[in-house]
């Protein structure tokens, strides 16, 4: 028999607007999914249908019970360990509140046993996913169940074992099927199959299923007896009828917010560059491949939330719970979302309260499930485990279909391009001409920044001639005469750079340990200074890439491990991970030695990289990014020991 596509069913019945209709709720407007949950919960109650007896695990700020409670899973107990999130649970706990029945468990899960809690039909929940997370994957690898995060499922295994519910959904971040080549994701199969439950799984993206954003997560869920399908999506190419997402702009109308729109317009240097991105586009509309004429970031050099606008017209790209001055998603008015946007935007209903003041408040919103992504997976739940037969019927999907998000996901860098295209062609290129020359005093911190001052006050002499070559002399303070320690040069590979001279020159005549790395922030500053570049990141590129610059490097013997250094500005050991015996070889030195070195390269500011500070390097092996020293104040690695 030949099969079926997602569109020729005959499932025009069961589209997302007649499910609204049968609860009588207007579907697509400002704030829906709240009318949504209350109708289905009213609904329930009209009909007398009993409720199930749920465990939340991990419950965070409540995503998860939010729209299971309104499909009339009775949150019995829920636990989490973070004080801000159990405030939140217990603002919304008890007799009149939105989890009537909730005993809140503030405790570690490790502590919890649930053999008081009297017989449970279902548990929800999802282990802390960070380990998992795309900044654990950017970081050159996922540290999966080797961190001790990644193996908190093993107490949702223990409860299962001890309290037998007849079924469980497990939520997490997508990369989890990645971790460690896969060998993390058959450990938690495994670990679930071996206590008696049959598995279902996918990967989602809530706004199939009406959420105002992109946000991609695996849901596993596990019967005792029976199967399970996941339901159709509601919303986008892969619904029935095609309905159009539920769009941001929509999404926050009408907000009443106690916050002004001035208090939340961004600073800081990089808060001009946002005038001009276009919405739906972030820091990558400032680059070469996208065609801008002043490229101040490389590809792929940040996250890419860095600066992202949001798209009025369209759902938002995933919340972060954790962000820093420039992160997305940023109102298509140029500044950050308030509170209760940012709430409208994950589907949490505008009177559910949230502990702590904004930055803790939005760091739980981006830490939850969005409550609508919950509430179809509770009904797709409840329809087929618990036989409960609703005013509509829920289309569902075929184990062989594949939704298309992925796809249309990849198919979204020509569109970008595209938008980019016209947004550039409105800008004016000023002609270009050098900065000026100048000379400064400077010291450097603890912490690598580079800070002007007096003379009497400071460390370094730095002068700056900007000509046919840009050459950075540092020298001492008190006296600019000295020899040549380094001297370093820099240039575009195949002679293209946006820096507008030909070459660059760095000459450190100081015997000061830190005068190399003065040479290299001044270099640093005047491309930030004079808006050509954000940083030497930028104007190399992300380190996995091709280097956009080349380094030559001449350095005195009696410079401390000078060897190790012509090594590096010579790329042959930057950037691949390399053995402590390959480095040795490379280095010249003994392999002994190389642990010294490398806590000197620390001391100059390089970012050195092993296996106490990123857990899925080998131990015995060394990466050094980039062949400049990076570490700044903010630097992840900044406090990271060897």
């Amino acid at each position: 028999m030949e099969q079926l596509t997602l569109f020729e069913r005959d499932d025009w019945g069961k589209t997302f607007q007649s499910i609204c209709d049968s609860l009588g709720c207007e579907g697509n407007i400002p704030a829906w999914p709240d009318r949504f949950g209350d109708s289905i919960r009213k609904w329930l109650k009209e009909n007398n249908i009993r409720a199930i007896r749920t465990l939340s695990l991990f419950s965070g700020a409540g995503g998860l019970d939010i729209g299971f409670s309104d499909v009339g899973f009775d949150i019995i107990g829920s636990v989490e360990i973070e004080e801000k999130f159990c405030e939140t649970l217990e603002l919304n706990s008890g007799a009149g509140k939105r989890f009537p029945n909730a005993r809140v468990n503030c405790i570690d899960i490790r502590d919890y046993s649930g053999t008081d809690i009297g017989q449970i039909d279902f548990i929800i929940g999802g282990p802390p996913c960070q380990t998992f997370s795309a900044a654990g994957r950017r970081a050159n690898g996922v540290p999966g169940t080797t961190d001790a995060r990644g193996v908190l499922f093993r107490e949702y295994v223990r409860l299962l074992t001890e309290l037998s519910p007849k079924g469980f959904l497990f939520e997490n971040v997508y990369g989890i099927v990645g971790a460690q080549n896969g060998e993390a994701w058959k450990e938690i199969l495994k670990a679930f199959s071996d206590v008696g439950y049959k598995l279902f799984y996918r990967i989602v993206d809530a706004a199939d299923y009406g959420v105002p954003q992109h946000r991609e997560r695996l849901i596993i869920v596990g019967l005792k007896d029976g199967v399970f399908k996941f339901p159709r999506p509601t919303h986008g190419p892969d619904s029935i009828d095609s309905q159009p997402f539920y769009n941001a702009e929509t999404a926050i109308e009408g907000v009443i917010s106690r916050e002004s729109i001035e208090s939340n317009r961004l600073g800081g240097r990089f808060a001009g560059l946002l005038d001009d991105i276009p919405p739906g586009l972030n820091y990558s509309f400032y680059t070469e491949e996208l065609g801008h004429p002043n490229p101040i970031f490389a590809w792929r050099s940040k996250f890419s939330d860095f600066l992202y606008k949001a798209d009025p017209n369209t759902p938002v790209r995933t919340i972060k719970a954790s962000g820093g001055a420039y992160t997305g998603p940023l109102h298509w008015d140029n500044r950050f979302f308030t509170y209760e946007e940012y709430k409208r935007l994950q589907t949490f209903p505008d009177d559910y309260e949230i502990s702590g003041k904004k930055q803790i408040a939005v760091k739980q919103i981006g830490n939850s499930v969005p409550p609508q992504l919950a509430r179809m997976m509770a009904v797709a739940i409840r329809q087929q485990v618990f036989g409960t037969r609703f005013p509509f019927e829920l289309a569902l999907l075929e184990d062989h279909e594949e939704l298309s998000f992925r796809k249309r996901k990849r198919e979204l860098t020509e569109v970008y391009r595209k938008k980019a295209g016209m947004a550039i062609k409105a800008l004016k290129k000023e002609p270009g001409s050098l900065p000026g020359s100048r000379n400064y005093f400077c010291g450097m911190s603890p912490t690598f920044r580079l800070k002007e001052g007096e003379r009497d006050a400071s460390d370094f002499k730095v002068s700056v001639s900007w000509g046919g070559d840009l050459v950075i002399d540092v020298s001492d303070a008190k006296s600019d005469e000295g020899n040549i320690l380094y001297h370093i040069g820099i240039a575009g590979r195949d002679g293209k750079w946006a820096v507008g001279v030909e070459r660059v020159e760095l000459i450190v005549r100081t015997q000061a340990v830190l005068g190399y790395t003065v040479a290299w922030k001044a270099f640093e500053k005047e491309l930030i200074d004079n808006s050509i570049k954000a940083d030497l990141v930028q104007l190399n590129g992300y380190y996995q890439y091709v280097p956009k610059i080349v380094t030559t490097g001449e350095i005195s013997d009696s410079v401390p491990y000078a060897r190790v250094l012509r090594s590096i500005l010579n790329r042959r050991s930057v950037p691949e991970i390399q053995s402590t015996e390959r480095l040795s070889q490379i280095w010249g030195i003994g392999k002994s030695d190389v642990h010294a070195a490398a806590v000197h390269l620390r001391t100059l500011g390089y970012e050195i990289r092993n296996h106490s500070t990123n857990p899925q390097i080998e131990e015995d092996h060394w990466l050094v990014p980039y062949v400049f020293p990076t570490l700044t104040p903010l630097s992840v690695q900044l406090w990271k020991k060897l």
